[in-house]
């Protein structure tokens, strides 16, 4: 038996089957077809889901469940993403119009929520029982993994580590809020910063930071340090046991990391601080939550 998850995001609509002992076995992806309504939408899954039946020499009676992970706020219980700007889903009842064109039950979850999953189920946040997931990209995302489940939000709402105020009054935020978290450690605060200097993206300042240049590794500290006050703050209030940071900043390594872990050490309240670590899901986290989410 197997079960089928989609990671849908606002340029590729991927998908992939994830075995009963949680590998993934199959995987595709087409376009996300933009401007097209809901039911292209639909049509696209239905497709990818035919992809993989054939590629995985399965039958749609072995799939025991759907996952779908989207980029935004969902209600899981009513299958409703409820905001999705970058889908165009408004209040949108993704979970029946999905059961319909499948006809398999369909379990629906927030992208970073499912990131989070995914490396709890298989990465590395395995054998935890408190730990967070935070993905460092255009935004920041991330879950909450207590006593060893998924944490949704007390009231349902899911949690949006990235909009947590860091400084009041600062940077403006696109949720419309002055000095939320991924207005100063997201990859797009070094992109933005590092434009003023001629670099393009992310990536570049951080190469150039590696090659010894003054102003890019002024710009990166600083990056540093707002990534750290970020990281003791979740420590100091959850306590976890392990941090895992994600995306394409990540691929820095231990040149990100190791003043990462000594900013966010010296702010920490407790005595220890817990582990900080590279996700090791990658691009396949959507996915993989999406999976273990669904019913089995």
């Amino acid at each position: 038996m197997a079960r089928i998850g989609y990671d849908i995001g606002g340029t590729n609509l991927a998908a992939g089957v994830l075995d009963d002992n949680n590998q993934l076995i199959a995987k595709t992806s087409l376009p996300f077809p933009r401007g097209k309504g809901i039911a292209a939408v639909i049509e696209t899954c239905r497709t990818l889901f035919d992809s993989l039946l054939e590629t995985a020499s399965l039958s749609a009676e072995e799939i025991t469940g759907v996952g779908v992970a989207v980029p935004g706020s969902v209600d899981p219980e009513k299958g409703v993403v409820i905001d999705a700007h970058n889908l165009g889903f408004h209040h949108t009842p993704l979970s029946a119009l999905l059961e319909d064109a499948l006809q398999k039950p369909i379990a629906l979850i927030n992208d970073a929520d499912a990131a989070a999953l995914a490396e709890h189920g298989v990465g590395s946040l395995s054998g935890t029982q408190t730990s967070v997931m935070i993905t460092i990209g255009t935004g920041i995302g991330g879950g909450v993994i207590l006593n060893g489940r998924l944490f949704r939000g007390g009231r349902g709402n899911g949690t949006e580590p990235g909009h947590m105020v860091l400084h009041n009054g600062g940077r403006h935020c696109t949720c419309g809020v002055d000095g939320c978290a991924e207005t100063y450690c997201s990859a797009t605060r070094l992109a933005k910063d590092g434009s003023a200097l001629g670099y393009i993206g992310a990536k570049e300042v951080i190469d150039a930071a590696k090659a010894g240049n003054a102003q890019a590794c002024e710009l990166f500290r600083m990056f540093i340090d707002d990534l750290g006050s970020y990281l003791a703050s979740i420590i100091n209030l959850l306590d976890p046991e392990r941090i895992a940071v994600g995306g394409g900043v990540c691929g820095a390594g231990e040149f990100l990391l190791n003043p990462l872990r000594k900013d966010a050490e010296r702010k920490c309240f407790f005595e220890t601080c817990p582990e900080i670590v590279i996700a090791t899901a990658g691009n396949d986290a959507g996915i993989i939550g999406a999976c273990l989410i669904a019913e089995k």
